[in-house]
């Protein structure tokens, strides 16, 4: 019987946008499409994460996968333009980074927490700990050439 498994195979820790759940896929296979073990939803679907209180620490500490967050709030003019270019970002750097949005407005403590002064700003996450930041609003191709220069 053969192994699928190759020797330089990892298993990742993908947190499902959907419902949360932790899945383990092997690294070899993070680009097939795969869907969640719990609420059978894609693991990735193109999509930034919504973050709130409740799942902010898991996305940010439990992933194996570099996450982007974008502190942003709905009154500011920029972060409104950002937004579909932000999207357009997830669709082109999804597998290897998960993109994620968090509205500073609704969840004051965690902009606190991070010194968000300004938005918007992305913070690149790399397990559990900031790895660097970059403010100000971007286009989708700036957006992705920092987003590879960082990870």
């Amino acid at each position: 019987m053969t192994n699928s498994k190759s020797v330089n195979d990892e298993q990742l820790h993908i947190i499902c946008p959907a419902c949360d759940a932790i899945n383990r896929i092997f690294s070899t296979r993070i680009g097939d499409n795969p869907k969640c073990g719990k609420c059978s939803k894609p693991l990735f679907n193109g999509h930034p994460v919504t973050l709130t209180a409740k799942n902010f620490n898991k996305h940010i500490s439990r992933s194996d996968i570099p996450v982007i967050v974008d502190f942003w709030a709905p009154w500011c003019a920029p972060c409104k333009l950002m937004a579909p270019e932000f999207e357009k970002a997830a669709k082109a750097l999804e597998p290897h980074v998960r993109l994620a949005k968090l509205d500073t407005e609704s969840e004051q403590a965690i902009g606190a927490q991070y010194g968000i002064r300004s938005i918007p700003t992305m913070v690149v996450f790399k397990a559990g700990r900031e790895k660097t930041r970059q403010a100000g609003a971007m286009g989708m191709s700036d957006i992705v050439r920092w987003a590879n220069s960082q990870v």
